[in-house]
């Protein structure tokens, strides 16, 4: 079976209108561009297709703060309230069951190996039932649709009105720190994130259809998004362009990005090689390191299953299944995404999809691929 072939049986049951799915080992190459942009089929499937990235951003956000690392602006225990003063002071729950309004102060400041981590305090824990993390949900609204959130220091304000799940540096929480780590780079540069991510990754790279808002002339490159219903019909949540023809008020590093399958490998293969000429080697070992402890992973199976978590993203830490590889080091989408790199055979893996996922376990089109990945011959792709 060929990648187009498996993606095609997809399309086929309905599963997905489309999707593009690459497969990069080395310089040699496999691309699948199948279906329809949406489900009437009014064009088909390309591989310049813009898809919403949603949190396969993550990884492009940790990189920004590190190139502050490498260049000395900032270092991983400085305390982020010298750039976030409104987080200063955070209050803790008493304990991950309290009300909100049972809360005692941080034992420690927050520092950016926290947000790096995801070991800040704030975030979605594995219980979604949690009063902070409800108060949490809310205040994120739909995280799919980052331009539901206002202006950085209106959304820093009421950040800080909510209680952190867990201590500083305690427990892996999602999300959030990736939003804030968007915040701190535009707070230490002094620039938007947005202007910072071209001049300093998108620019170098040439990653020349990734942003958070497209110009005109892009727009019916991007696919009508769809989300599956209670019987697995999908339905449309989202045509293309509408909030992505103006930038948003908050660019959002957790998952405001759009952007090509050929943008994202330009990436991939730049932490392949080490960072090239934008980051160190050294900043993109501690990228796709696992930083957290045994029994941190253990408390949140639902998300790292087998995985530990480095700076934007998981790493394989366990051969739970067949595609488990030590050090794979990427993450999936809410939209439909999913990013890998593998040092070991020097991939990178990514099936890009406009279908919504509806919980954190992986969809099944997904496992798929990465099954497909893990046994597909490099030698029966093409070069380039």
């Amino acid at each position: 079976m060929t990648l187009q072939e498996l993606l095609q049986g997809r399309v086929d049951d309905g599963t997905v209108p489309g999707a593009v799915g690459l497969i990069a080992t080395g310089h040699d190459l496999e691309v699948a561009a199948v279906g329809s942009v949406d489900l009437e089929g009014s064009a088909p499937m390309t591989r310049d297709a813009i898809f919403r990235l949603a949190s396969i951003s993550k990884p492009i956000t940790a990189a920004a703060v590190l190139i502050l690392l490498d260049e000395g602006r900032v270092a991983l225990d400085d305390p982020i309230d010298r750039w976030l003063p409104e987080l200063a002071e955070p209050l803790v729950v008493r304990t991950p069951e309290s009300p909100t309004e049972d809360v005692v102060p941080a034992k420690r400041r927050i520092t950016i190996a926290d947000l790096l981590t995801f070991r800040a305090g704030y975030g979605f824990a594995e219980e979604f039932t949690l009063p902070a993390v409800q108060a949490m949900m809310a205040f994120v609204r739909d995280g799919r649709d980052p331009s539901s959130q206002p202006a950085p220091d209106e959304w820093l304000a009421g950040l800080a009105e909510i209680p952190m799940v867990a201590q500083p540096g305690e427990q892996w929480l999602y999300n959030t720190c990736s939003d804030l780590q968007g915040v701190l780079v535009s707070r230490v540069t002094g620039q938007s994130f947005a202007d910072f991510l071209t001049e300093r990754i998108f620019t170098p790279l040439g990653m020349v259809d990734t942003g958070f808002a497209l110009p005109e002339d892009k727009i019916d490159r991007m696919p009508t998004a769809y989300q599956p219903d209670d019987e697995g019909a999908l339905t449309m949540w989202e045509r293309p362009g509408g909030r992505w023809r103006t930038m948003p008020a908050f660019e959002s590093g957790a998952g405001g990005l759009a952007g090509t399958v050929d943008d994202w490998l330009l990436f991939g293969r730049m932490l392949l090689t080490g960072g090239g000429n934008v980051l160190s080697a050294e900043s993109v070992r501690l990228m796709t390191t696992d930083h957290l402890t045994r029994q941190q992973r253990d408390q949140v199976p639902l998300f790292l299953k087998g995985q530990g978590w480095g700076y934007g993203g998981a790493v394989d830490v366990e051969r739970i299944d067949p595609w488990n590889t030590p050090g794979r080091y990427g993450w999936l989408g809410g939209t439909g995404t999913g990013a890998h790199i593998i040092p070991a055979t020097n991939s990178v893996q990514l099936l890009f999809t406009q279908v919504s996922m509806t919980s954190p376990t992986p969809q099944s089109i997904m496992r798929e691929f990465w099954h497909y990945a893990a046994g597909s011959p490099a030698d029966d792709r093409k070069a380039v």
